[in-house]
Parts: C-alpha cells; structure tokens; sequence
C-alpha cells in the first residue's frame, strides 16, 4: 500500500504552523575544495567497554527495541515544518517545551538494515533522534515507532558510559552535544565535539539496559543492587570509542554532526565554524568521509579518511551524504545545499533551528531526507523528497 495512505489512515499527516515555504529558485554557490584526506584519520576502539557492558546487561537486564517501543510512553502529533514536506511531527509538549533539552541529530532503522522489510529493525521500522540535556547534563536518543501497525508514540532511553568493574559495574551521564548519530547495523554513532580531540561515541542498540524509574531524578548508575537513570527506564551502554587525529599543522576536526552513506559505507561528518562570533571556532568549513572496514558496521583499528573537502559555507549543523552526493544545513542561514560531487552547489531556502540530515532510501518511492528542528516550542520531525533539493 502507498505509505501516504497508510500514515494518513493513522492520522500521521497533518498540519499544525509551517515554519518554512515551498521551493524557492535555488541560488547557485562557489563549489567545495577538495583537499588531501590523508591529513584526517580515526583511531577505533571498540572493547574497552566489553567487559563491563556484559555485566551491566546480565546484572541491570536487558531489552530489544521492539521490547522497548512496545512500551512507547509518549505521543507525538502531526506537523507542518515545510511546505515541500512528505511527512512531519511533533514531540510531546514536555519535550517540546522543555528548556533544558534539545533535539539535535537523526538516522532511522532504514540507515541500520537498507531498504529491505521496509527498513524494519528488531520488525520496528522507528527513527531515532537524539537530544542533549542540561539538567541534569547528559544526553539521550528518543526513538520514535514510524509504522502505521503501532501507535504514533516514543521512549526516550539514556545514553550512559559504563564504569566500575566487571564484577560490580556501574555508568554515568554522556554529557556530550550529540550534534549528529549514524546508525549502521546494530551500532549507534553519536558525534562528540567535547573530546578533544574530537571523534564518535559508539552505541549498540541490541545492549540496551533497563534500568528502575524510582528514585531521585538525580541518580544515576548503580546505588547497592538497583540501578538508576534518572527515572528512565531505559538505558544506552557505551561500546566504543572513535578518536579523531590530524597531522600536525592542520586544525583539529570540530565534530558538528555526522550522518551515514550506506552507498559507499562511510560516515561524513562536518564542522560548526562562523564567519565572525566568539562561542564557536572561525575559519574554513571541512566535510570529511572515513569509510567502514570490509564485511561490517566497525573502522579498523585504523583509518583514513576517503575524501576532505573544504566548504565555502559556515553555522553548519547538518550533513547528508548519499552516492557521492552532498548536503549542507546551514542553521543561521536557513538554507539547505547540494553538492553533486562536482561543479557548484545549489542552495535552497531551508528552515529555522535546522539541525541533522539523514538519508532515507526506498525501494518502491522517492528518496527522502529527513531532518529536524530544535527551537523551543516547536521541535518537529520532517522529510523531504531528496530529488527536489539536488
């Protein structure tokens, strides 16, 4: 069935207050400059967390992803972000209005598994979006049933780092930005801009905890033999971490958002730099591409980066990559730009607060993206179709 049929059945589609407008004449832009992807590398370490990660689940519990949104607790609503919109929504009011949190990146089932079983994960077709808090600070991912066969509701689930030991383990807050996550197979990435130097944080989303809802809204970890996550139910373990290096004399990569290309296996991420402000790093904007090691969604112990570019484009929060192809969100500028790999970018009118990219491929209709925004009171979910931004 026509998946418009279908979610308009569920009552997914619908209209609250458009924030953007249809597609205005693309204005054309300086093309990005390549530059040598030797200078950038990754280090992967994906077993310092084993250990402890095993003993969280047999001692704390475990959960699936369709355990966990067969216990979805909050609703969202239809929404209109965008004119050119195929589909859109809202958070629940208490995400929506809360001050301290703020959604930020984007992937979906559909990166995870590609387009076979209609993208289904764990058979839950959902998408994740992640948000950073502060107070307490740490960070999260709301993951979001997209299916017409379940309700149109979400669970919010921790994002934790695991500590103690393997006999008596424990875990704390993630306070990162989570600025963008690329989900391939069964692991997360969520970029972290706060290491330095910067790099990825690596979830696996078949280890997830669950965790008591008593308590104080302030504990976290274990306390005796119960473990708390600040009243969620659920919670995230980190697995892995991926550290980013330069060669001397290149500025360290700021790790803005990431997204993945399943086409050409690889994770692009690209930089939050400014023309002239004070708060954030200025200079030349980079996009930079590290490709997954064969048969798997893990890098090697080490790898360089497949492809930099340099990018005549500034307030980034947003990439997306598929085939070759290129797209930028500028935030400030409300202006989203693709880059066909060559030749100049287009650039289109775009939204307010637009925050990560992400790529949606289907087998039997259009293409999409999707993306989100993050300004308080109104923090929607849209997608596009991709053919009329390229």
């Amino acid at each position: 069935m026509d998946r418009r049929a279908l979610l308009r059945g569920a009552g997914l589609l619908g209209s609250v207050a458009a924030t953007g407008a249809a597609i205005a004449p693309a204005q054309a832009a300086p093309a990005p400059a390549t530059v040598d992807p030797s200078a950038f590398r990754l280090t992967a370490d994906y077993t310092s967390f084993t250990a402890r990660v095993e003993a969280l689940l047999e001692q704390a519990g475990r959960a699936s992803v369709s355990e966990v949104m067969d216990h979805a607790n909050h609703e969202r609503t239809p929404a209109t972000v965008i004119d050119t919109q195929v589909h859109g929504f809202r958070f629940a009011t208490s995400d929506e209005n809360d001050p301290d949190a703020f959604p930020q990146g984007i992937a979906t089932s559909r990166d995870a598994v590609g387009t076979a079983g209609n993208g289904r994960y764990d058979g839950r077709q959902v998408i994740a979006v992640s948000f950073y808090n502060k107070s307490p600070k740490s960070s999260r991912i709301n993951l979001i049933d997209w299916d017409a066969d379940h309700p149109d509701a979400y669970r919010r689930i921790l994002l934790v780092e695991p500590t103690g030991t393997a006999e008596e383990p424990s875990f704390r807050d993630v306070e990162i930005h989570a600025g963008g996550i690329a989900w391939y197979g069964d692991l997360l990435y969520v970029a972290d801009s706060a290491a330095k130097p910067g790099g990825m944080r690596v979830f696996d989303m078949s280890r997830i905890l669950t965790t008591d809802t008593g308590g104080t809204k302030d504990q976290i970890g274990r306390v005796g033999g119960t473990f708390y996550a600040h009243n969620y139910a659920y919670a995230l373990p980190q697995v892995g971490t991926i550290s980013s290096e330069v060669d001397a004399g290149t500025a360290p990569l700021v790790w803005s958002t990431i997204s993945l290309d399943r086409v050409t296996r690889s994770i692009v991420m690209t930089e939050y730099r400014c023309e002239d402000c004070d708060d954030y790093p200025t200079g030349t904007t980079r996009a930079v591409r590290f490709g997954f090691q064969q048969g798997g969604p893990t890098f090697a112990r080490s790898t360089t980066a497949s492809e930099a570019l340099e990018v005549p484009l500034h307030n980034l929060n947003g990439v997306g990559s598929h085939n070759g192809r290129w797209w930028f969100n500028s935030s400030r500028r409300k202006t989203l730009s693709h880059w066909p790999g060559e030749g100049a970018l287009t650039t289109y009118p775009w939204v307010s607060w637009g925050q990560s990219l992400s790529y949606w491929e289907d087998a039997d209709g259009p293409d999409l993206l999707w993306s989100l925004t993050e300004g308080e009171g109104f923090r929607a979910v849209f997608a596009v179709e991709q053919s009329g931004y390229s």
